[in-house]
């Protein structure tokens, strides 16, 4: 999930960073109101693309952690792990993780509203302009703690595993790779 992460939110911070810069171009040029400029045009439809795909990114984040947490918690009641260190770590993991997650999908939204609001002219384009900085900032700000904690999580998960293999060696049982041979073999 690291790598799969890091390059979805590097896409995102890019194409987040991409269409600030093109909102930026647009303004200075009042594409917005020549027909022939397709800067503004470009710049809307990136955005659009971009407000969807960091949605998508934090979503991910979300899907992630709740189903990694599920899958600890199932397994310390399987095997009796102790709630400390591990499963308590994935929980906190998770808990540090979705506010900042949740706020930056927020603002991303509000920036969102505020380019229809400075398209239609009910709002000024400073709404949306300084909306849209705060949007690449707090994303930067989420990306960089959500990959910190999914490789800590990760870790953890490592971590479990090992200790269940631990436990099913004590037990006289196969380790869990060797059962999941043992089940293709069979399979």
């Amino acid at each position: 999930m690291t790598r799969i992460f890091t390059t979805l939110a590097s896409m995102d911070a890019l194409a987040l960073a991409a269409s600030f810069v093109l909102g930026i171009v647009s303004k200075l040029r009042d594409s917005s109101h020549h027909p022939t400029d397709s800067i503004y045009l470009i710049h809307f439809t990136l955005g659009l693309f971009t407000a969807i795909g960091t949605l998508l990114v934090h979503c991910i984040i979300f899907t992630y952690f709740l189903g990694t947490g599920r899958w600890v918690k199932e397994v310390k009641l399987a095997y009796g792990l102790p709630d400390a260190p591990l499963p308590l770590l994935t929980r906190e993991l998770k808990r540090k993780t979705f506010p900042p997650a949740l706020i930056a999908m927020l603002i991303t939204i509000t920036t969102a509203a505020a380019g229809l609001g400075a398209q239609l002219k009910e709002w000024p384009w400073y709404v949306h302009g300084s909306s849209a900085l705060v949007t690449l900032v707090v994303n930067l700000w989420a990306f960089r703690l959500e990959y910190r904690n999914v490789r800590i999580n990760a870790d953890a998960i490592a971590e479990v595993l090992r200790e269940v293999d631990r436990i099913r060696a004590e037990r006289g049982l196969p380790t869990n790779a060797e059962a999941l041979e043992q089940e293709r073999g069979q399979a």
